[in-house]
């Protein structure tokens, strides 16, 4: 089976059409169309129904697209066993990020190590926590610094880096902000703004309120914490914000009891084989992980 035509099928699946594979593979139209038909012709079904510009897998697509996915990570996975047998860390390492850790965690991490293995070739993506977690599931990505989920699927290890407060906050002016003993019946009756629902940070904070018989009155969402932060300097709502964000533009808005919190750290698949960038990366944030746990004892 020709791997280019299953890097074809693969891209097709995943941008649902066949000029968005094009444009991820660099390549022509009719090239990948030519791959496809190829595709097709060797395993003798029809992997695509085109419908006007709508491009569908069918039945037979379905079912070869996890065993794709299942026959390019086998590959790779030789590639870095054979390669992890010379010792030295380079090559590309794949590593996804939210938008939140590589801007307010990574930087100094990412310094030490580009220094420390200059001919590793880092490709650094910025996803959201959960986008980040299926593209450690489905072998795009070797490695993830994110959001840790509350309960990891069996084939991820999640390893905690950070503990990471989180703390209700509004604007300073806000009634929230200058009202004594306010409880979280009296947060939830104001206007919100929240991350996405189907996020880590979202289900910990619905989750606390559900618990007390309340529902949040979610105004806007957005998956950018530094977005959040503008919305409430402003005015517009109150929401949860990391600890480590708050400064003057906003006020926290103390809970007595009530403490919430996640844990931030890194993931990868439990049956792939890391390459050694990868592995001297992993030892970076478990280094960053003690000093993180020592401070927390001090």
């Amino acid at each position: 089976m020709d791997l280019a035509n299953l890097n074809a099928f693969i891209a097709i699946a995943e941008t649902g059409s066949f000029s968005g594979a094009g444009e991820r593979l660099h390549l022509t139209q009719p090239a990948i169309s030519k791959r496809i038909a190829g595709l097709e012709q060797q395993l003798n079904v029809r992997l695509f129904d085109r419908l006007g510009r709508e491009v569908s897998l069918t039945e037979a697509g379905r079912a070869l697209l996890p065993r794709a996915y299942q026959i390019l990570n086998v590959l790779d996975d030789t590639r870095r066993a054979l390669t992890n047998l010379t010792g030295e860390v380079s090559g590309r390492l794949s590593l996804a990020t939210s938008h939140h850790i590589g801007l307010h965690r990574l930087p100094p991490l990412l310094r030490a190590f580009t220094r420390t293995y200059p001919q590793v070739a880092l490709d650094i993506e910025f996803l959201d926590s959960e986008v980040a977690y299926e593209e450690i599931l489905h072998g795009r990505a070797e490695l993830a610094v994110i959001t840790l989920a509350p309960d990891p699927h069996a084939l991820v290890k999640a390893v905690p880096v950070w503990d990471d407060p989180l703390d209700f906050v509004a604007a300073p002016e806000h009634p929230l902000a200058t009202t004594a003993n306010v409880t979280l019946a009296d947060i939830a009756a104001y206007p919100a703004v929240f991350p996405g629902g189907n996020t880590f940070t979202h289900h910990i904070v619905s989750g606390l309120c559900e618990a007390q018989g309340l529902k949040p009155n979610i105004a806007m969402s957005t998956n950018y914490m530094e977005t959040i932060k503008m919305m409430v300097s402003i005015g517009l709502a109150w929401s949860v914000l990391p600890r480590t964000m708050l400064d003057g533009q906003v006020a926290r808005i103390p809970l007595p009891g009530i403490q919430l919190r996640r844990q931030l750290g890194y993931i990868v698949h439990t049956e792939r084989t890391l390459s050694n960038a990868a592995k001297a990366f992993m030892a970076l944030l478990d280094a960053q992980a003690d000093i993180a746990k020592a401070a927390a004892v001090h």
